[in-house]
């Protein structure tokens, strides 16, 4: 499907540096209802079966837990796979950001591909599908930047760790009242 206004795949590229100084410009959501940065762990670098860098994100959390938009924008495809079991790629309005979102237990209801989503909105529910360990639902969460030729399944990863650090840090001078110390 094809929404009138929606960027061409691959259209939008743009460089890895210029693709953190924008998604540091986009509000992104913690993609899983009720967690904190402080319940996040930086799982990117870790090693994964058959010599696999993670290049991603677990969020942990009990099965059936809502799974958000990180961001306003519009699926790009929602189907099932081996490694990711139910998962949804997303883009943001610019289409320069990818979001992947794995291992779901379920989608929700009419998320379809070309559905245009606003940030905290419902995608699916925390699961254990594809090659997720059973007894460890969580969500697989993935930021990339959009390859030039429209591949967004293959963009360069991006940590997702210190945006939400960044991005949800509280406000460093929040005690102090102007005239005061």
């Amino acid at each position: 499907m094809v929404l009138a206004g929606a960027p061409t795949l691959g259209r939008s590229a743009i460089s890895g540096a210029e693709a953190l100084s924008y998604v540091l410009t986009r509000p992104l959501e913690i993609p899983v209802a009720g967690k904190s940065v402080a319940q996040l762990e930086d799982t990117f670098d870790e090693g994964r079966d058959g010599g696999r860098v993670h290049r991603a994100l677990d969020i942990l959390a009990p099965r059936g837990t809502p799974v958000l938009a990180a961001d306003s924008g519009r699926i790009l495809r929602v189907k099932s796979n081996t490694l990711g079991g139910n998962t949804i790629y997303a883009t943001d309005p610019q289409g320069r950001i990818v979001y992947y979102y794995a291992h779901l237990d379920a989608y929700q209801k009419g998320v379809v591909d070309g559905l245009v989503v606003a940030r905290g909105d419902t995608l699916g529910y925390v699961g254990t599908t594809g090659n997720a360990p059973k007894d460890t639902p969580h969500l697989h969460f993935q930021v990339m930047r959009m390859p030039p030729d429209g591949k967004y399944w293959d963009g360069e990863a991006i940590n997702p760790y210190p945006l939400f650090l960044l991005l949800h840090a509280p406000a460093r001078n929040d005690s102090l009242v102007e005239g005061t110390r």
